[in-house]
């Protein structure tokens, strides 16, 4: 059984495929924090500001098998055929890697999808992950210590950025932390990757553009 949030296609706004079309599968549950906003005090990640609770949302609820999760994704993809496009799901959360397991992963192969993850790095992945992006949380351990975006919101007490440079993954990116000081983080931001340019900076342009 697989328990969605909410399945929906929209282009993704962040990271380096910032831009895509892509159809976002945004799984239940995650284990930094329950999503309730009486438990965020406790959390060990708390400024997430993605509601992954129930099954209530566009495309949500819960999938008897990996088949039938693998439809909802395909029939959520509006994208035209084109040889230089393949359709691209994205697998979120919540924690994605708490549900995503090989059946599934192969069962959206087989709908024809490159299947990315947005994680948090504590859950060992499935082999045959299409894009791997990690996004570290102060606090925890990274299981997941390689991949293509290390993806770290910014500033993070105990999660600086020189913690994680030398781990094996293809482009390392700074993200602002949303919220009240958002526009200090911003600035803190882009003064890290001018000082140090191994680091790229990514915005979050889909709250820019108004979108989901």
């Amino acid at each position: 059984m697989y328990r969605v949030k909410e399945i929906f296609y929209t282009l993704q706004g962040e990271g380096s495929h910032a831009g895509r079309p892509s159809v976002f599968c945004r799984f239940t549950s995650c284990n930094l924090w329950t999503g309730r906003e009486k438990d965020r005090h406790r959390a060990i990640c708390q400024f997430c500001d993605t509601d992954f609770v129930g099954t209530d949302g566009p495309g949500g609820g819960r999938f008897r098998t990996a088949v039938d999760l693998a439809a909802a994704v395909a029939k959520t993809w509006q994208g035209q055929s084109h040889p230089r496009s393949r359709p691209y799901v994205v697998c979120t959360g919540g924690e994605p890697l708490l549900q995503l397991d090989a059946e599934a992963l192969d069962a959206l192969h087989a709908e024809g999808f490159e299947v990315a993850i947005e994680t948090n790095g504590t859950r060992p992945a499935p082999d045959g992950i299409d894009w791997i992006c990690v996004s570290p949380k102060a606090g925890t351990e990274l299981v997941l210590i390689s991949g293509n975006d290390l993806k770290l919101v910014y500033p993070q007490v105990g999660a600086e950025p020189e913690r994680f440079e030398d781990l094996d993954f293809t482009r390392f990116m700074l993200q602002p932390m949303d919220g009240p000081d958002l526009v200090a983080n911003t600035q803190a931001a882009v003064e890290y990757c001018l000082e140090h340019p191994q680091w790229h900076l990514s915005v979050q342009t889909h709250k820019t553009l108004g979108i989901r």
